[in-house]
């Protein structure tokens, strides 16, 4: 039991390194990239204390260099996850009574470990399991991952010190319990800090997690175990498992002792598994929390008074940063006629310098995209959209899978603002743009709110700061996050809290107290220090 209140360590954001040439940091990873890439390494499933290997082995290949083999994972089955919800079953009372600065202390060691001796590793894995550049991988797998691990910790002592007033008499207390059951955390490729923070959260409140990672992403999630190893997580707590999405949905879908999904992925795939959760709900011992970040159609406004290299910035960078493989990735801007020239002409410059290829060459900013499915499914966008009298190609629009999956970054104009690359999310270098005439700005937001199922980021440019107002409240439904002059992406957990509503998920903002309070089950406790000891009331004596 504790024997003090614990102060946390105020968390700051960790601080980004440049990978500048002739710094440590950038002679560390290309050191760790070379050594990595030589190795072919075998990657178990992570059951109880056990490393499980199947000999069903799957190739992780780098998306830039799909012949060159990084290892092989083993592919489970339905007695796999069998075995995975029996051996977090059976850690879950042990873990859930550890006093919480016990559990505090294994994932504030685990980001020690990240910002120090696994930085390089866990980047260099996500660069080249996931094609991303020094930047993105640092910027995502050390950076946020890290800052999950702090910024939690922080909000979860945050969330113990909160406790009821009492009366005189009467000392109330709150006990934040973990969840009767275990949760499932189902992560996608795309980041390797939302890999690890989907089963950390819910397991620094005390909860037991399975965790089944996107067979594009095994690499790094990999070193994500090792970190939680070495950082004293015992065994049970996070269970990894590598097994088919609906196989394994279908044993943990039918136990009783699911309790919570974690989840970030595609909109249809998530609204299939509430479905399914919806529908077994008499099955389970509790009705089961669920929580989900999903897609986006995610757009950028300019006002005409808004600056124009400031807006082509963002179109580029929130476009085209790894690909526009991220869920707030710009996909869709809305320019008033009169910016157009202006910005088209920004654009085209930065993209006769954008060099693309391995991310192992750091001059290069666009990479590969994640495989061949991802491949075809964006090409095809591109393709149907050359073939369209209402689309012209204003850049990029080639690809080529020959050696990797490299799609060039690609600007549309289209005269249609309901085209289909203006309402459905690729996830891919694909950035759709629609002219509106300049005195129209307002019944542009209508459209910019009307066009697209989903709400996940959006942004305004203006210098006006009556149209910023404007478009901030008839926007308010339309981004979970909102920026003004800035593109939309880059959320910055303790900063930026992430998360969408609509067909965005539960916005539930991962980075904040918000989202571990989802994995709490709260008891109230009422202490009498002197119990009465007559049942009649004062109003009952006789006049």
């Amino acid at each position: 039991m504790p024997k003090g209140i614990y102060d946390i360590p105020y968390p700051t954001n960790e601080p980004v390194k440049s990978y500048a040439p002739g710094s440590p940091e950038r002679a560390e990873l290309k050191a760790a990239l070379k050594e990595m890439k030589s190795q072919e390494i075998d990657v178990p499933m992570y059951i109880g204390g056990e490393e499980v290997r199947t000999g069903n082995k799957i190739p992780m290949n780098p998306p830039y260099e799909h012949s060159h083999v990084l290892g092989h994972f083993h592919e489970g089955d339905s007695s796999h996850v069998e075995r995975a919800i029996e051996a977090s079953l059976n850690a879950r009372e042990q873990w859930a009574s550890l006093s919480w600065e016990q559990r505090a202390s294994i994932f504030l060691k685990a980001a020690d470990l990240l910002a120090g001796p696994y930085r390089a590793k866990i980047n260099a894995a996500t660069m080249l399991g996931q094609s991303k550049s020094a930047f993105q991988a640092e910027i995502d797998a050390a950076c946020e991952f890290i800052d999950f691990l702090r910024f939690n910790v922080y909000f979860m002592q945050q969330i113990y010190a909160d406790q009821p007033d009492s009366m005189p008499g009467v000392w109330n207390r709150m006990e934040y319990r973990p969840l009767e059951g275990f949760i499932f955390a189902i992560t996608p490729f795309n980041f390797t800090a939302i890999a690890g923070n989907l089963p950390s959260a819910p397991a620094m409140m005390g909860n037991v997690a399975i965790w089944k990672p996107a067979y594009t992403q095994v690499y790094s999630a990999n070193v994500i175990m090792e970190v939680f190893k070495e950082a004293g997580l015992p065994d049970g707590v996070i269970n990894l498992i590598m097994v088919d999405g609906p196989e394994a949905g279908d044993v943990i879908f039918n136990h009783h002792d699911f309790a919570g999904l974690h989840f970030t992925g595609s909109t249809g795939v998530f609204r299939q598994l509430w479905k399914t959760i919806g529908q077994n709900i008499d099955k389970y011992k509790t009705y089961p929390r669920i929580v989900g970040e999903t897609g986006g159609k995610d757009f950028i406004v300019a006002h005409p008074s808004a600056n124009a290299k400031e807006v082509s910035t963002a179109i580029v960078r929130g476009g085209f940063e790894f690909q526009g493989q991220k869920c707030s990735a710009a996909s869709r801007v809305y320019l008033p006629k009169s910016m157009w020239n202006e910005v088209k002409g920004y654009i085209e410059e930065d993209f006769k310098d954008i060099q693309m290829g391995s991310p192992e060459d750091f001059e290069n900013f666009f990479n590969a995209v994640i495989d061949k499915r991802a491949f075809d499914k964006i090409s095809k966008y591109i393709d149907d959209a050359k073939a369209s009298d209402l689309v012209e190609v204003v850049v990029g629009g080639e690809y080529d899978d020959s050696k990797g999956y490299f799609i060039q970054p690609t600007v549309l104009l289209t005269q249609d603002p309901m085209y289909t690359t203006m309402v459905e999310e690729i996830f891919g270098p694909v950035v759709t743009v629609y002219l509106y005439n300049d005195e129209n700005f307002e019944d542009t937001l209508t459209l910019v709110d009307e066009t697209s199922p989903y709400a996940l980021t959006g942004a305004i440019f203006s210098k006006d700061r009556y149209a910023a107002d404007l478009a901030t409240k008839k926007l308010v439904n339309a981004a979970g996050n909102f920026y003004i002059n800035d593109k939309p992406t880059g959320a910055v957990v303790g900063q930026q809290p992430f998360g969408g509503a609509r067909a965005s998920g539960t916005n539930d903002k991962a980075g904040s107290m918000l989202n571990l309070l989802r994995w709490i089950s709260p008891r109230t406790i009422k202490e009498t220090q002197v119990p009465p000891t007559n049942y009649r009331y004062p109003f009952m004596d006789k006049e």
